[in-house]
């Protein structure tokens, strides 16, 4: 079994480390690099869908990449405790006509021993903005360290 550090039980610097590998492998946007953070078995609730296991996560996330355009992410972290973390994040993104949107959710984590997420409970509402009211401008891929977070970007 592979480990992926920093492992439960949390400190406030390595569940700090954990949000910011998961933005950015998620603003990679590799679905099976993505995939390879949670357990084999992991269980996810995105919005009003249920997904098991690694497989239907690269489905999902490939399906959700097809659709959500120029996707870029920032995650926060809220809460740790133990084997547990709780994040807020916000996206921005835009449709094949060119609608941009902003979304934005939290989640909950859940890891195992070897440091996979083997649940994810994430809650997303989408706000439709304008090209102009756009505030993450970096180029594709991961965030710049300079680029502000959500705090400081008052989302």
């Amino acid at each position: 079994m592979t480990s992926r550090p920093p492992l439960p039980p949390f400190s406030a610097e390595s569940a700090a480390i954990k949000v910011r590998a998961a933005e950015d492998a998620w603003n990679g946007r590799d679905p099976e690099r993505v995939a390879l953070a949670y357990s084999e078995d992991s269980r996810w609730r995105n919005r009003a869908e249920f997904i098991t296991g690694r497989a239907e996560i690269v489905a999902f996330l490939k399906r959700k990449w097809t659709q959500e355009l120029d996707y870029r992410l920032i995650k926060e972290i809220w809460a740790f405790t133990g084997n547990r973390i709780a994040v807020r994040f916000a996206y921005e993104w835009h449709d094949a006509q060119g609608a941009w949107f902003r979304s934005y959710g939290n989640e909950n984590w859940e890891f195992d021993e070897h440091g996979l997420m083997r649940r994810r409970i994430a809650s997303i509402n989408d706000l439709p903005i304008s090209e102009a009211e756009r505030r993450y401008h970096w180029p594709l891929g991961r965030r710049p360290d300079e680029h502000p977070g959500l705090s400081e970007l008052g989302l």
